[in-house]
């Protein structure tokens, strides 16, 4: 599996989780404000190997009242299962980088 198409898995996972309003750009000279919806997905995920396994960083925004903590753990948990169970790929390290809060 390509890492494109292993962050595009990834970010339409992302979005499925309560509390997600959406992804912001991984590259900051890009801008926090602008929010991605399911069409840019892949663009708010990075995928990088590390050895012989990937690792993942995705940059959220988040919905205004929500729990930080308790989305990030969702989001974590709920990628790391599917990336396992669709693309048999066992990420090394799953890192979800909460970058806005916006009101949904």
């Amino acid at each position: 599996m390509s890492e494109a198409a292993l962050a595009s898995l990834i970010g339409l996972t992302a979005h499925e989780i309560p509390g997600v309003v959406g992804m912001a750009p991984a590259n900051l000279k890009e801008g926090i404000s602008r929010v991605l919806g399911r069409a840019n997905a892949r663009e708010g995920v990075v995928v990088g190997r590390e050895g012989e396994g990937y690792t993942a960083d995705l940059y959220v925004v988040v919905a205004y009242g929500v729990s930080i903590p308790t989305v990030a753990r969702n989001i974590k948990d709920r990628v790391e299962h599917i990336v396992k169970t669709q693309a048999g790929i066992e990420l090394k390290a799953t890192r979800v980088h909460a970058v806005g809060v916006q009101r949904a």
